[in-house]
């Protein structure tokens, strides 16, 4: 904006005061030489600011000279005229400039108000997509809030994410049941789009390239997987029933085995009301080493909980699921979408957690943390962990991960 923009005679930026009728804006006015004058009122007016002068470019010379009449110009203006508002008010014979601009080229915008509209109403998105529950629950989706999409768009988006990991049906089954429509996730769509998108922000993955890649993102989150080899770690699981897993994880008395999820079927009854889930098979096999045959309930997801992990522990009745993994950024987001998928509890995964685990590995050893020093690892991309607003903070603070490998020890003393 120019100093000249900034104070004007009149507000030429306020509607006029009455309608003016078609027949009372003279002909001259409407020439079409000073077409270009009017385009360029029009568009500084709906600018939506007040406005004092004009800049007009690139007049012929039949332009220049309807322009030199219209002001009363002693001379041709040049192929550009700056032209004060009040002075081409004055020429009009009593007329309103705006409304005579309107009346030649057309209704006048305010983009002002319009973008402060459109301000207020993507905020207004925005503030809503994060106190979604899905959102909330897995605050890794909030990257998902730059692109631009309208709410419909995103609650169909946030419905899908909520109904995966989808166990191994097909994608056209899933877009069936969450929007009636079962093309609706079909490659090319601007949902199907949107869900890989939020798919690649949960997993701190590249946007899939290629039809191959966005296929397997789908299996991912267990859309069409193979039932076979889709398995899960699980230990100490004796659970009652005449089922076929449960008898056969009686049979290994408490020993470490595998299930798929082609075996998953009816809930299992444990006599235990704690279930332990560990991120990493490291974990459960030094529990397997400790307890033997007495190893209390185990599941390890073995990093992101595929569809067999999901599905198994949402086949526990009555029990308590707790839930522990690394303290990195990826850790974070993994125990995120566990708890909210299964509804487990954090089991030492508080920010106290994290500190102490630090405070333990600096009284162990050299102080020198760093990981080109053979130290503690980066923790990479954190985002927030919505069961302890401080751990994030905490973390990003430090700048060190802390492998789940390395609280073993305090996690079997919880087992025991």
């Amino acid at each position: 904006m120019t100093a000249g923009d900034r104070t004007t005679a009149r507000d030429t930026s306020a509607p006029a005061g009455s309608a003016l009728d078609p027949s009372a804006v003279p002909e001259r006015l409407r020439r079409a030489a000073l077409r270009p004058v009017w385009q360029a009122v029009h568009e500084r007016l709906s600018s939506g600011h007040q406005v004092s002068r004009v800049k007009v470019s690139g007049l012929g010379e039949e332009q220049q000279a309807a322009v030199a009449d219209l002001l009363g110009l002693d001379r041709y203006p040049g192929p550009s005229i700056t032209i004060d508002v009040a002075r081409l008010e004055g020429a009009l014979g009593g007329l309103d400039v705006r409304t005579v601009t309107e009346h030649v080229v057309g209704p006048l915008d305010d983009r002002r108000r319009r973008r402060a509209e459109e301000r207020l109403e993507r905020e207004a998105l925005l503030e809503w997509f994060a106190a979604h529950p899905v959102v909330a629950a897995e605050p890794a989706l909030l990257a998902l809030s730059a692109v631009r999409a309208g709410r419909d768009l995103l609650e169909q988006a946030l419905a899908v994410l909520a109904a995966l990991p989808a166990s191994g049906r097909p994608l056209a089954a899933v877009a069936a049941d969450v929007t009636g429509d079962p093309h609706a996730l079909d490659e090319g769509t601007r949902l199907g789009s949107l869900v890989l998108k939020a798919l690649s922000a949960l997993y701190d993955v590249p946007a899939p390239e290629g039809a191959e890649a966005r296929r397997a993102l789908w299996e991912r989150a267990g859309v069409a997987c193979d039932a076979l080899s889709t398995t899960v770690l699980v230990a100490g699981l004796r659970p009652a029933g005449d089922s076929a897993l449960a008898r056969v994880l009686r049979i290994w008395d408490g020993q470490a085995s595998v299930i798929t999820l082609a075996q998953l079927g009816d809930p299992l009854e444990l006599r235990e009301r704690d279930v332990w889930v560990v991120e990493n098979p490291t974990v459960m096999a030094l529990a397997q080493r400790r307890f033997g045959p007495s190893c209390p309930p185990m599941v390890c997801t073995s990093g992101w909980p595929n569809s067999a992990a999901v599905r198994l522990l949402r086949s526990l009745p009555g029990t308590t699921l707790r839930y522990h993994g690394d303290f990195d950024g990826e850790g974070l987001r993994i125990a995120a979408y566990t708890m909210a998928k299964t509804g487990a509890a954090p089991w030492r995964m508080s920010t106290a957690d994290y500190l102490r685990a630090l405070e333990e590995r600096s009284a162990a050893g050299p102080g020198d943390d760093r990981p080109e020093a053979g130290g503690l690892p980066a923790p990479g991309r954190v985002t927030d962990a919505p069961w302890d607003p401080g751990l994030a903070p905490a973390m990003r603070a430090h700048g060190l991960a802390v492998p789940e490998e390395l609280v073993a020890e305090r996690l079997l003393a919880d087992l025991a």
